[in-house]
């Protein structure tokens, strides 16, 4: 019997929607699959409210964690051949309740010797989430053996305000009636399955040397090169954000909340003016770096870890 643990935190339910699709072609007599979902001690409400959404910046970019609720005694005692990690972006960076979960003696326990695959569901920004979510992982011992990308396939400026609905009104629709809908399409949730199939084999043979390779023929990550730079850059800036407003309080504080707000109106001016020059030096600089750019996008598709990156 193959024991497969699927572990994830999802707010919206889009992620479980995927993970679910994805594993369906496991389920058969000698494959069990187990669920746990990551269920925080405050929870996170949804759809967020304004300010608590952007007070949370700083404990999810510097890796902060918090408490939460642990498994059920029968997942602890369990030995799983393979563990399917599915995580949220938060300001660059996996989710306070993933972060939280990974680096818990819980979260250590499960993964410790276990080939771990991770699926990420967000709006485009991924690639340094996943870098940290490898040192993650290889602080807790575990090897990462795939990893599947899925994200709002729209242009940046638009999914920002899609996004900015969905998560603020707690509606997945058509904003005024004329956007497109937020989130990862409907289409790209249901084909998920397709991903089950290279999983399966896998498991069965255990050896998942091949599993990057065939997750990437079926498509499951895309390296927009602007949103690498992008990225990084937004990873400096936040860094000094982030902790500065952290030294200002707790969640909530009158002086940290100040700041939160002045943080707010940056990201914007970040999102609307400083994102068009970035990309005006993107393409003045993309011919003379077209060869890093190359090993850049091998190397983000892949499940290696270099710290240099």
């Amino acid at each position: 019997m193959k024991e497969v643990l699927v572990v994830y935190y999802s707010q919206t339910g889009q992620l479980l929607d995927i993970l679910e699709n994805m594993v369906s072609p496991l389920k058969q007599e000698n494959i069990a699959v187990s669920y746990y979902r990551i269920m925080p001690k405050e929870p996170y409400e949804f759809p967020w409210d304004k300010e608590k959404f952007f007070d949370c910046f700083p404990e999810s970019f510097l890796q902060i964690p918090s408490g939460f609720h642990p498994p059920e005694e029968e997942i602890l005692r369990k030995k799983y051949d393979l563990v399917i990690l599915g995580y949220q972006v938060w300001y660059l960076t996996p989710s306070i309740p993933i972060n939280s979960f990974l680096i818990s003696d819980i979260g250590k326990s499960l993964l410790r010797d276990r080939p771990v695959m991770t699926v990420v569901a967000c709006r485009n920004m991924w690639i340094q989430a996943q870098e940290k979510m490898k040192r993650l992982l290889v602080q807790a011992e575990a090897k990462l053996v795939g990893h599947i990308a899925l994200v709002d396939r729209h242009i940046n400026h638009i999914s920002v305000i899609t996004i900015s609905h969905w998560m603020l009104s707690g509606k997945k629709d058509r904003y005024l009636g004329i956007f497109p809908k937020p989130g990862v399409s409907d289409k790209d949730i249901k084909e998920a399955i397709k991903f089950g199939a290279p999983i399966k084999e896998a498991l069965l043979v255990e050896d998942f040397s091949n599993l990057q390779e065939n997750f990437l023929k079926l498509g499951a990550v895309r390296i927009n090169p602007y949103l690498v730079l992008t990225d990084k850059r937004g990873n400096v800036l936040f860094s000094k954000w982030a902790n500065h407003i952290i030294k200002k309080g707790g969640p909530g504080k009158p002086p940290r909340l100040k700041w939160i707000r002045i943080f707010k109106y940056y990201l914007l001016f970040a999102i609307w003016v400083i994102a068009p020059i970035v990309f005006i030096v993107f393409l003045l600089t993309y011919l003379p770096r077209y060869q890093r750019r190359k090993e850049d996008k091998a190397y983000y598709s892949s499940v290696a870890l270099k710290e240099n990156r």
